[in-house]
């Protein structure tokens, strides 16, 4: 007979049952210290998703992903499509800080943090817990004929469904576009801006399946980071965690009595109650250990902990806690691992850092005009060049002009000498360059130029000088 614990949870999910269909999950509202704190936590997440876009900071919005625009602003600062270079680094920062998180913590992002579950469980769900009931009710309702009732339940529910997912596409839209934007859309109306309305009716439909009908299925299914757990989990992360060495005892799990001394006879402290199992909005047993399907959401904790307290026993037989502190008492202790994280996170958030301060606030490009050799100016040799000069500030520049500086020559505009360049815009345009020949090392000379707005030196930038071979 073998001895090998029984795995077969791990052969299905919740959400589908036996027959490969949709098995809907309906928790138990869930009740506690753990889910009062994270209540907290998520209406304070709420607050700064809805706020994020219509804060200015220096007249730049909080938060601007403005892909069509190649506009970008994080926590104020405006980006470019010259500083990709910062997006990417900022990335891997966050991939990096979330794998040493993961690493220490498990999942906890996905229970406190992770927009899905916030808006999942924080938003939708007590929308349905107001108006459907607790979990019994819930099933109830699901199972009764289509009557005035269920009518009236159901239709109020998806009513509000859609207008909380028409207010995040409406936030989503302005992290895209701009709030400004956004305001004015809304004061025009949807007939003068038809095809951001469609856009907008459709990310509307997005979210409305996601959180109505697809639900715990994203974290379940769509997301990749529970299958991260695999290789980033070990027997020293912090973790949702069932103590199944204090809960099984010598002779496992049994239902509570009255009067009976369950250490004398070997039983575990876990009832078997399965309330866990009923306010997990996912659907899985805890005391089945780690599993994919876990966001470490803690309802479990909480509910636990509240059964626990009533038939006086210790509370904590569902916890955070480690494998090895389990089953070795081991403390929670910084890894070989986590170190080696942690420096990698330090290393790029320094290289970050200084990226940002060595960025300047205006980029200026001069290119030398593809195909084009050089020319004879009289005594001199002469190049064309095209510029170009992004303005990532947010004052405007009234009289932006080139200075050769090395070696001794002139610049000569086509058109005017000095030209503007408005906040966060780019001015292009040619420009000559004449330098004599006894100034160039050879058929390519390294040119340096410096970009003034009036007496204020904003950039240096540098480009090669073609000439002629003979003056090498």
């Amino acid at each position: 007979m073998s001895n090998l614990p029984d795995e077969s949870f791990r052969d299905t999910i919740a959400t589908i049952d036996k027959e490969g269909k949709r098995a809907w999950i309906f928790p138990k509202i869930p009740k506690g210290r753990f889910y009062d704190k994270r209540k907290w936590v998520s209406y304070f997440l709420l607050i700064f998703l809805f706020a994020a876009p219509f804060i200015k900071i220096n007249g730049n919005q909080f938060l601007l992903f403005n892909i069509m625009e190649r506009k970008f602003s994080i926590f104020g600062f405006p980006f470019w499509p010259q500083d990709f270079h910062l997006v990417v680094i900022s990335m891997i920062i966050g991939v990096v800080g979330l794998a040493l998180f993961t690493v220490a913590f498990g999942r906890i992002f996905c229970g406190w943090f992770c927009p899905q579950t916030i808006f999942m469980e924080m938003v939708f769900r007590r929308i349905e817990f107001w108006i459907e009931g607790d979990r019994g009710s819930q099933i109830k309702l699901n199972k009764q004929e289509w009557n005035a009732e269920k009518i009236r339940k159901k239709a109020t529910k998806w009513f509000l469904f859609f207008v909380v997912s028409f207010m995040i596409a409406n936030v989503f839209l302005a992290y895209l576009v701009g709030s400004d934007q956004v305001l004015d859309m809304v004061r025009q109306g949807p007939l003068h801006n038809v095809t951001t309305f469609i856009a907008l009716l459709i990310f509307t439909a997005v979210f409305y399946f996601i959180f109505a009908w697809f639900r715990e299925q994203v974290c379940i299914i769509a997301c990749p980071y529970g299958r991260m757990q695999g290789v980033l989990l070990d027997n020293k992360t912090i973790n949702v965690a069932y103590d199944h060495v204090r809960g099984e005892g010598t002779t496992g799990r049994a239902k509570f009595k009255k009067n009976e001394d369950r250490k004398l006879l070997g039983k575990g402290d876990c009832i078997d109650c399965r309330q866990c199992v009923n306010v997990c909005p996912t659907g899985i047993d805890i005391r089945n250990g780690v599993q994919l399907e876990c966001i470490n959401c803690t309802a479990c904790i909480d509910e636990c902990d509240h059964i626990m307290e009533s038939i006086n026993l210790p509370k904590g037989l569902i916890r955070y806690a480690s494998e090895d502190e389990i089953v070795k008492k081991e403390k929670f202790v910084f890894t070989t691992r986590m170190k080696g994280y942690a420096a990698v996170l330090t290393i790029l958030v320094g290289i970050l850092i200084g990226m940002l301060f060595l960025r300047n606030d205006v980029e200026a490009t001069v290119l030398r005009l593809p195909g084009q050799l050089f020319q004879h100016k009289g005594e001199n040799i002469s190049n064309v060049f095209t510029y170009k000069v992004v303005n990532k500030t947010v004052r405007d520049f009234d009289d932006i002009h080139f200075k050769l500086v090395n070696p001794k020559g002139t610049i000569k505009m086509v058109g005017k000498e000095s030209f503007k360049v408005d906040k966060e815009g780019m001015a292009q345009g040619t420009l000559f360059v004449e330098i004599h020949p006894a100034f160039l090392k050879g058929d390519k000379t390294k040119i340096t130029i410096e970009v003034y707005n009036d007496q204020e030196l904003l950039e240096t930038t540098t480009t090669n000088f073609l000439g002629p071979r003979s003056f090498n």
